[in-house]
């Protein structure tokens, strides 16, 4: 079993955090209680607050493949804030930055107008901002009831961040605080309908571009102590554990972290979370990121490709002129032993092309892995990106539609090591470039 502490309904989160323990990747045996407090359909979006929306989603649309298909501000009769809405396939990223506080020439506006993320707030996007650049504000998934699911979490202890409100047409937000300036959005909506959220129009894109992303696999997010982290968490929407790691797992010789990934029932919402671990002769890459971000935050994104040599093909392609950057391929010698590792599954030639592409492949009891990292995508060394393809774990649903097992593959474990190290190497050439203050 887990070391994730079963949690009493009536109980506090801090009292379980107490109970924490990890005992590591191969120790854990997985188990599904199917936990949920409130029913949970996926992921729905992804939220960056930041300075400048139009440049930040350009970039991102340019680097991932994914056209503006959604727009709110000032030509949607709204003043409060420019969103900028990419997507590919059921992949959706957000970008938000403010607006100024302008006078309106019409004192008396009818009807007063309303900011499309009845949550937004200037001031605090300012601030959020200033403390942490370009980074992820909502992991917003979707549920059936956005009002029911904050009234649960809130009961079990979740801190609220903003009421349910309706915001028409059907659809419902709601958040509450997940880590740090973070938080847990929650939306519900229609079956298939065709808005984005109300308050944001539609935009055609004449030529869609597609370098083959699918969806949001995972967001990870690095906290300075995992126990009460996990515990919080847990709490409120009854996700179950679904892998840990520790530093004996997946450390270096110099640095380390411990992690767990937490799950909903259909384990399609999968929600990583990383510490970092002291006294090593580095420090933890993972409080670098806590120190630069000033504090808790999403650490990265796993985008999930149905052709990640394709996907990286096309990103490559634009790397040089001003897509994103890639962190540096493991040697040789890691692609000569990937036959023996992945051979069953990846042809001499698709294993040839991850080398050049420098695609990291793993594998669990269940399937294989390919993935690959960004180098960190704003100014500071915090957020980057995971492209990533999971093979294997096919199986269907009640009515016989074919499915694949969320986390089929696992998260990389056996290229935690060669990560690390590129991160590591990243960090010192960092290092020697910044002045002593």
């Amino acid at each position: 079993m887990g070391t994730l502490p079963a949690l009493d309904h009536d109980n506090k989160s801090s009292d379980a955090a107490e109970e924490f323990k990890l005992v590591g990747c191969t120790r854990f045996v997985r188990t599904n209680p199917r936990s949920d407090r409130f029913p949970v359909l996926g992921f729905h979006h992804i939220e960056f607050w930041c300075a400048d929306a139009v440049s930040a989603a350009g970039r991102f649309s340019f680097s991932l493949g994914a056209p503006l298909s959604a727009f709110s501000g000032l030509s949607t009769s709204n003043p409060f804030h420019s969103s900028h809405l990419l997507r590919s396939h059921d992949l959706r990223f957000l970008f938000t930055s403010p607006l100024p506080p302008i006078p309106n020439p019409n004192p008396n506006p009818n009807p007063s107008p309303k900011p499309a993320i009845p949550s937004f707030d200037r001031d605090r996007c300012l601030r959020f901002s200033a403390d942490h650049g370009l980074a992820v504000r909502a992991v917003a998934i979707r549920v059936a009831s956005a009002s029911s699911a904050f009234e649960i979490a809130t009961r079990h202890g979740a801190r609220p961040a903003f009421p349910p409100a309706d915001l028409g047409h059907g659809f419902s937000l709601a958040e509450v605080e997940l880590y740090g300036d973070v938080v847990l959005r929650l939306i519900s909506h229609p079956d298939d309908h065709p808005l984005f959220l109300p308050g944001f129009d539609h935009v055609a894109a004449p030529a869609p571009l597609d370098y083959g992303i699918r969806r949001l696999d995972h967001a990870v997010g690095n906290v300075p102590e995992l126990g009460p982290a996990v515990a919080y968490v847990a709490a409120f929407t009854g996700f179950h554990e679904f892998a840990e790691f520790t530093a004996e797992d997946i450390g270096t010789a110099e640095s380390g972290l411990n992690s767990l990934v937490l799950a909903d029932n259909e384990e399609r919402v999968l929600i990583p979370m990383n510490e970092p671990v002291k006294g090593t002769v580095r420090r933890s890459q993972i409080q670098t990121y806590l120190d630069y971000n000033g504090g808790p935050g999403v650490q990265h994104l796993a985008l999930s490709s149905d052709d990640v040599l394709k996907t990286l093909r096309a990103m490559r392609a634009h790397s040089a002129i001003g897509g994103f950057d890639f962190m540096p391929a493991p040697p040789p010698t890691y692609y000569r032993n990937l036959a023996n590792r992945a051979g069953d599954v990846l042809t001499a030639e698709q294993i040839k092309e991850c080398e050049e592409l420098g695609v990291l492949v793993d594998r669990d009891d269940q399937g294989v892995l390919l993935q690959i990292f960004t180098k960190p995508v704003g100014d500071r060394p915090t957020l980057f990106l995971e492209i990533i393809q999971r093979i294997g774990c096919m199986t269907k649903d009640a009515k016989g539609r074919e499915y694949q097992k969320g986390g089929c593959g696992g998260f990389g474990k056996g290229n935690f090591s060669e990560l690390f190290k590129s991160i590591e190497e990243y960090e010192k050439s960092l290092e020697s470039k910044i002045p002593e203050m």
